[in-house]
């Protein structure tokens, strides 16, 4: 909310208006809501590099 180019720019990338966007490394996860899907199906710990 601070720098409006900053949220320019991330729905530029991401094609979303929402907060938070989360990215894994480079990777973009999305939402809260998608962070905690990606979790529930097993997928999550993977991305950070750790056994499912």
């Amino acid at each position: 909310d601070l720098d409006p180019s900053q949220k320019e720019k991330m729905m530029a990338e991401t094609g979303r208006r929402t907060v938070p966007q989360i990215y894994i490394g480079s990777t973009h996860v999305g939402g809260c809501d998608d962070l905690f899907d990606l979790d529930r199906a097993g997928k999550l710990l993977p991305l950070l590099g750790q056994p499912g």
